[in-house]
């Protein structure tokens, strides 16, 4: 089954986004993930959802998606995200 990290944040500044996508770079694609979602335009129908962004990340596997998030290259590019902005991630296994 598939593996989806799925994360809603609201960066402290268009610079920290910059250089977390650079510290992120190819680490997605090298444990074979994909972006499925990744929209500021999204419309609330329940709860309480309202950061300013929306990512939505499939992985093959979830061993997969485990492997990139628990990288020793993925966690310093973790460390600066939660640094630098307000954000609440899942985990979640599906088809």
């Amino acid at each position: 089954m598939s593996g989806y990290y799925i994360l809603q944040i609201d960066w402290n500044g268009d610079e920290a986004r910059k250089r977390y996508i650079e510290l992120l770079g190819d680490q997605i694609e090298k444990h074979h993930g994909e972006f499925i979602v990744a929209s500021r335009d999204f419309r609330v129908v329940e709860g309480k959802w309202g950061r300013g962004l929306l990512v939505v990340i499939r992985f093959p596997t979830m061993e997969d998606l485990s492997a990139w998030y628990d990288s020793p290259e993925y966690r310093s590019a973790r460390e600066f995200r939660l640094q630098n902005s307000h954000s609440d991630a899942v985990i979640a296994e599906g088809d």
